[in-house]
């Protein structure tokens, strides 16, 4: 694909354009095709397993983030879809990576250890009275949401979006700690269900080791990146970058990974693996797409910045006045180009989406590409509204 035969004889990184590394993270991401997972339920499944995992986040002023991910890759994608994968097939569960995620099951093991980290002492007015109390009264009567809890009392709230009572804190570490699972959602209300009866297990399965998860990592980000740096690896986990960096020099010594070059990147190291760079190029893709601020491509802001040439700027906690883009602005990949950022908002009651502010960026322009993103745009209103 580069030119790059018999690089791996030498521990000369390959060079690579910033045109080339796009096209290898769009592959890696899946938005270089229309349909990559498929359609169904099982797309939903394939999509998180590919990606690693998918964020959740509350804001709703379009559809929320892990929904728009997901339709991001799968175009007949439907909410119900998730909520399968979630509460019937069992295969996705949710935990935190950088953030709040769906997370494939098959990799649960890998975050057992977290789950076993010192969570008592950032929910210390939680006491072990409070704690089995909340486990047994799921135990006898079955998943829970907040909203079943009637019997607290309600104390101030210490940010807008807050629980007033009590019992959410107990929630709360014992999700953290994988005793409670979230079983369902409706919105942004979670059921809470012991997990262990949630997924059928007789015992947990067995924990990684740091090695593991170290390794787990790595592949996670060579499959959904294409190329990678201890930044993209480890993204908001700059603890674990000493050890990450003996694993890569492992491989690298293997031969399983090859260093390379980023046209732009000055000091920053990157790395890939060789069946990556040696792939025949694939031709441009004249998809579009209307991503989300926290979709995978864009949640990296200074790896989006140094490929793409696009410095996205998340704008709701901004006051009005210093917003440039607008509140939820998002940016609206062309092939594999961020050409202009688009400030939307769901009127749910009206029926329709509506434009607040469209701003166009890098080499985008109205001539060139307004009727592709006019017609992306009606299909994405048409999802804002659906099921």
């Amino acid at each position: 694909m580069f030119g790059v035969s018999g690089f791996m004889l030498q521990r000369t990184p390959v060079p690579i354009s910033k045109a080339q590394a796009r096209q290898l993270w769009l592959r890696a991401q899946r938005l270089d095709q229309r349909a990559p997972f498929g359609a169904g339920p099982q797309a939903t499944r394939t999509a998180v397993e590919h990606l690693g995992y998918v964020q959740i986040d509350t804001i709703h002023v379009i559809e929320r983030c892990h929904h728009h991910i997901l339709y991001s890759r799968i175009p007949e994608y439907r909410r119900s879809d998730l909520h399968q994968a979630q509460s019937a097939d069992k295969s996705v569960f949710e935990y935190w990576t950088h953030a709040l995620s769906y997370v494939p099951t098959e990799d649960f093991r890998f975050f057992i250890p977290a789950m076993r980290q010192d969570w008592e002492s950032r929910y210390a007015s939680v006491t072990p009275v409070d704690l089995r109390r909340m486990l047994a009264r799921i135990e006898e009567s079955g998943a829970l949401t907040i909203r079943d809890i009637d019997d607290d009392m309600l104390v101030e709230k210490n940010h807008a979006w807050a629980s007033r009572k009590p019992s959410k804190r107990a929630l709360q570490l014992a999700f953290y700690k994988g005793l409670l699972t979230i079983s369902a959602r409706d919105g942004m209300l979670k059921s809470y269900e012991l997990t262990h009866r949630h997924f059928g297990w007789e015992k947990p399965p067995r924990p990684a080791t740091e090695s593991e998860i170290l390794n787990y990592m790595l592949d996670r980000a060579l499959r959904a990146q294409g190329f990678v740096s201890l930044d993209s690896i480890c993204h908001l986990d700059a603890p674990r970058k000493a050890a990450m960096r003996r694993v890569i020099e492992a491989r690298m010594k293997r031969r399983d990974l090859v260093a390379v070059a980023l046209e732009g990147a000055g000091k920053i190291e990157h790395w890939a693996a060789p069946a990556v760079v040696e792939a025949p190029a694939a031709p441009a893709s004249a998809l579009v797409h209307v991503l989300s601020p926290f979709d995978p491509l864009i949640i990296q802001r200074k790896r989006l910045n140094l490929v793409f040439d696009y410095d996205h700027r998340f704008e709701a906690y901004v006051p009005k006045e210093k917003r440039l883009f607008g509140y939820f602005t998002l940016p609206v990949l062309v092939g594999d180009e961020i050409v202009a950022a688009i400030d939307l908002k769901t009127e749910r009651a009206a029926e329709k989406l509506r434009i607040q502010q469209w701003s166009w960026v890098g080499r985008g322009s109205q001539d060139a590409h307004q009727r592709q993103i006019e017609e992306e745009l009606h299909r994405f209103e048409k999802f804002q509204l659906g099921s």
